[in-house]
This record gives structure tokens, sequence and C-alpha cells, in this order.
């Protein structure tokens, strides 16, 4: 587990090649075809190398929701256990660890009628109107999403829709989830100074830009199912952060170098958000990858004994 950039994909193709195992994705933007450059997405010589498992499974005009994720996930890793081989969780989507290792919470699944009505009427008046109504209904989920968070403002209002109860309230009852079939060894990858990994992020997007991410977005706007969707940034896939900030660039939204101030920025607050999850969650042990690589190689060593 880790915050972007902080070099887990390299870490979690090494040992896989070393120790026979097979990586697990837990990203939410790598489970979208089309996301390659902007999402740091394995290249084929790099899935050649190691077989990976939850990429590439759903386009990009679609959602994928964190249950499903743990479904999917827990059959990857199963499937890896039963060929004797280890399986590597590597990923910084937090909801995703939670979901596959804890358990999720009982809901309702997705109603598509209800979502229907609830996008029609954010369409006549908007996604924060739609938020205050959602403070009226359940304040304690409100306080926690953004005004302009669609996807979550919807599932929270399409759950009390369907069982009146608030979202908020299902979230604190217990997982009816099986346990995890697996003994984990929880290891946190982050360098120590957060300046470095602001380093790191510059670099990576920078090449991200040289190896053609803004002709990849351009790709995706071109797709019929994209042009033809009413709010596109409303998608989680295009929400993807550096994706939304292309988007609204191509769009016209200000110059090429607003455009990488802005995915720089977008993307040092998604580390910090994942240093918060990661601190909350507790268990993990924390490393330093640069500096500490004997340790974390003797971590693993010691585990798999």
């Amino acid at each position: 587990m880790g915050p972007t950039a902080s070099g887990k994909t390299a870490l979690a193709l090494d040992w896989a090649q070393r120790l026979g195992g097979e990586i697990v994705s837990v990203d939410s933007a790598l489970v979208y075809r089309g996301l390659e450059i902007g999402a740091a997405k394995p290249n084929a010589a790099e899935r050649a190398r190691v077989p990976h498992h939850m990429l590439d499974l759903r386009d990009p005009w679609q959602t994928y929701s964190a249950a499903e994720f743990a479904t999917d996930a827990r059959a990857a890793v199963e499937d890896i256990l039963s060929r004797g081989r280890v399986p590597i969780l590597a990923g910084g989507t937090g909801l995703y660890f939670a979901a596959l290792l804890d358990g999720l919470s009982p809901m309702p699944e997705a109603d598509t009628d209800a979502r229907a009505a609830i996008t029609a009427e954010a369409g006549a008046i908007g996604w924060p109107a739609l938020h205050a109504r959602l403070a009226t209904l359940d304040p304690e989920a409100a306080a926690r999403i953004k005004p302009g968070d669609a996807q979550r403002i919807q599932r929270a209002l399409e759950v009390h829709r369907l069982t009146g109860v608030p979202i908020s309230a299902w979230q604190k009852r217990p997982s009816e989830s099986p346990p995890f079939p697996a003994q984990v060894l929880a290891l946190a990858i982050a360098p120590p100074e957060r300046a470095a990994l602001h380093a790191r992020i510059a670099t990576r997007f920078d090449a991200m830009l040289a190896a053609g991410f803004l002709d990849e977005v351009r790709a995706l706007r071109a797709l019929p199912q994209l042009q033809a969707h009413p709010t596109p940034l409303e998608l989680p896939a295009i929400r993807a952060v550096g994706y939304r900030q292309a988007w609204e660039f191509l769009d016209g939204q200000g110059t090429a170098e607003d455009f990488r101030e802005r995915g720089i920025a977008a993307t040092r607050q998604l580390a910090k958000r994942q240093f918060t999850w990661l601190r909350g969650r507790g268990g993990a042990r924390w490393f330093d990858p640069a500096a500490q690589r004997d340790a974390l190689d003797a971590e693993v060593a010691a585990f798999l004994e």
C-alpha cells in the first residue's frame, strides 16, 4: 500500500518475479480500459514478466463499485493461492483495500431505475442541489461527501431512496463478508519526506506528458459512448486524477502550463488523502522504499518462511 508515485509497482514486480508471485492491482483507475499512460498502468512488457489481475475490467463510460472489486479480487486471490503462488496486492485505493481485506457493510445493490431518476434530477438542478438534499436526509454522509462528488452523492441518495435508511447508518453495520482467505503482511511504502514524494509526482507527470498522455485523453474523448454521454466529467474513469484536468484543458480551460500545474496539484492532493487513509488504518509496517529496501526484502522473506 502507499501513496501514488511511491514506488509500489517496481517493488511488486520484483517480488513477484523472485518469489513466484502474481500481482493483484488495488487501484480504481486501472480497472478501466483506455486509461494507460495517465493511470501508470503496467505496460505490455511488465505484464509479460508477471501475471497481473484486476486490470481492464470496465469501459471508461461504465462504473465499478468497491463491492464488485472485493468479489472479483477475492476470486483472483483464491485462484492464485490454489496454484501455489503468492498474491501480491499492490495499489493505493484505500476503499478497495478495505472492501477486500475487511469486507463491506451490507447494503442494497445498485438499482438502475433509481440511479437514472437521480441522474435526471441532477441534470435538472445540479449535483450541489442534490448534495443539499442529502444534507437534510443524512447530514453525516453529506459532511464527508463533497458537493461535486456525483458518484457518492448518487449512491447515498440511492440507498436512502431504496431503504429509507441513511447510508451512514448502513456503513456502521458489521460486515457480512467471509474472512480474507490468507494471512496478510501489510506494508506501507512511502518516502519519509513529503518533498521527495512531491518531486517524484512532478517528474512522473512530466514523463506522462512526454509519453503522449494528452493524445490518450483525446482518444478517449473521441469514443462515441463518451461523446454521447451528457456529463463525462462525472464518470469515475474521467474523474481520475490527471484525466479530469486533461479533459478540462482540452475543453479549452487554461494554458498548457496551467494544466500541468493543476494535474500535479491534484496528484499531490490524492497522495495526501492516501496518507490520511493509511495512518487511520493502522497495522501496516512503514518503509522508505529507497533507503530501506534490504529491510523490506527481509520483512517479506520472514513472512513467507
